[in-house]
């Protein structure tokens, strides 16, 4: 894990316990770093202007102002679990990283008997490793923020060949096909709308070069016989 990744872990991770405290040691621990280089990380977050307070003593540790918590929240503890192990199932998905965040933080601002319970009930459920060598690797970070951010995406792609083409495309939908994940862009290169497996793409570059609107419709995905299902809230 880069600084920056851990910078905002550790802002993450105390969000989702806040107004409890935690140690320099509990996250030097985690991060698997030392305690002074937690030490110059709180102090850069607390710089760049982070409500972390820190309390001193033997119990002291380092806190996030609660404003920045989630108010408690009334999900049961069935609810919960549903949602840890679909994210377990899901690892290889767009934002898997962002999905467990969000469970600690859900967990966190539970009531404590609710939280209490869903760690008893999560307890009784297992889940069966997949060894199959064809399961897909996931997303790459950089991928995921060019979705997000929707902003030029530079890397090298190989074929199936081994051949390998450079490529800046802008980036529009994550989709998953028997071939595991798709990018589906429009391609600069080509100049024409282009689908490009995940697991081929190497050397990877996330440009400040915000790219235009453009729509699916202008885009040929050409996938015949398949069903194309965008994800939806609600």
């Amino acid at each position: 894990m880069n600084r920056t990744d851990r910078l905002y872990a550790i802002v993450e991770e105390l969000r989702a316990i806040a107004p409890r405290l935690r140690t320099a040691r509990e996250l030097a621990q985690r991060y698997e770093v030392s305690l002074r280089t937690i030490e110059r990380d709180i102090s850069a977050l607390q710089q760049s202007g982070v409500p972390i307070y820190a309390d001193v003593g033997r119990r002291g540790g380092y806190a996030l102002d609660k404003r920045m918590s989630l108010p408690p929240l009334n999900f049961t503890a069935a609810e919960s679990v549903a949602l840890a192990v679909a994210l377990e199932r899901s690892l290889d998905t767009p934002f898997a990283h962002a999905g467990r965040s969000a469970l600690r933080k859900i967990l966190a601002a539970m009531p404590e008997a609710d939280a209490a319970s869903a760690r008893e009930l999560v307890g009784r459920v297992g889940l069966i490793e997949v060894t199959d060598s064809t399961v897909q690797q996931g997303i790459p970070p950089l991928v995921e923020q060019a979705v997000q951010s929707r902003r030029v995406l530079e890397f090298g792609y190989q074929d199936r060949f081994g051949a390998v083409t450079q490529r800046r495309v802008e980036p529009m939908l994550l989709l998953h096909g028997k071939n595991g994940w798709l990018l589906v862009t429009w391609c600069r290169l080509r100049e024409a709308s282009r689908c490009f497996r995940v697991d081929r793409m190497v050397d990877i570059t996330l440009t400040d070069d915000p790219m235009p609107p453009r729509t699916l419709p202008g885009c040929d995905l050409d996938i015949p016989d398949h069903k194309l299902r965008i994800m939806a809230f609600g």
